[in-house]
């Protein structure tokens, strides 16, 4: 994910339950890879948590490492990278709890 390189662009991107898996700095280093990925108004989809931090959970007993930036500088990195927030929701119910991120690219 970080190195990604497709040399095309989509007119969606989805980071479901996997980018929250990387560093804080990993996750600042995406945003302009989705940008480069993104066609114009280009729908991109993003779990986070819900705020900033660091946590160990766990996946079939073996621990499995999650980050957070805050939802503030979420909002600033899509802006710088030419996007815009359609929806954010923290911890929906109706999603199994998971923190959502819709933008689009604007263009």
């Amino acid at each position: 994910m970080r190195g990604l390189a497709l040399e095309r662009t989509f007119d969606g991107l989805l980071a479901w339950d996997s980018f929250f898996h990387l560093s804080h700095d990993d996750q600042r280093g995406m945003f302009p890879i989705f940008k480069r990925h993104a066609s114009p108004r280009a729908a991109l989809m993003f779990t986070s948590g819900p705020s900033h931090g660091e946590a160990i959970g766990s996946y079939r007993g073996e621990p499995l490492y999650h980050a957070s930036l805050a939802p503030e500088e979420y909002r600033a990195l899509l802006k710088a990278n030419g996007f815009q927030v359609v929806e954010h929701i923290v911890e929906d119910p109706d999603c199994g709890g998971h923190t959502v991120w819709l933008a689009q690219m604007e263009y």
